[in-house]
């Protein structure tokens, strides 16, 4: 079977990078293609990197609290480009202030993300998901 590919990047103005190298790693030792795009990452430069290496999915990370404005409209933008299906994955503290999970997650569903994770969420539980979400 062909390795999946996805690409991996904190978004918005977001500089929190060691979550997204043990997010990395952790993809990457389970057997994923991963492209990281490191932090700073536009909506723009996703779509641009998962058009690039033909991405299976895209996953969005976030630990300053505005990953709901950053990822607002990301789907859509998916769609346009070709990039329809394309599973979206999004996690951490993704929303400001403290919130009730089950409503942040409701609204990303409702934004288009197949995904929803909570902070603290261990990269043992993103594989498991994407290893459903990618059925042999």
């Amino acid at each position: 079977m062909d390795k999946k590919k996805l690409v991996l990047g904190v978004i918005g103005a977001d500089v929190h990078a060691v979550g997204n190298k043990i997010l990395s790693h952790a993809f990457d030792l389970a057997g994923f293609d991963v492209t990281n795009l490191g932090v700073m990452v536009s909506q723009e430069e996703y779509l641009e990197a998962a058009l690039e290496v033909a991405a299976d999915a895209i996953i969005v990370s976030s630990l300053y609290g505005h990953g709901e404005l950053d990822c607002r409209g990301l789907r859509e933008k998916c769609d346009e480009a070709g990039l329809e299906g394309i599973l979206l994955y999004v996690g951490g503290n993704i929303v400001v202030g403290k919130q009730p999970f089950e409503e942040v997650e409701k609204r990303f569903l409702d934004m288009g993300f197949d995904r929803v994770f909570p902070p603290g969420t261990t990269p043992d539980t993103a594989i498991e998901a994407l290893r459903q979400d990618f059925p042999l």
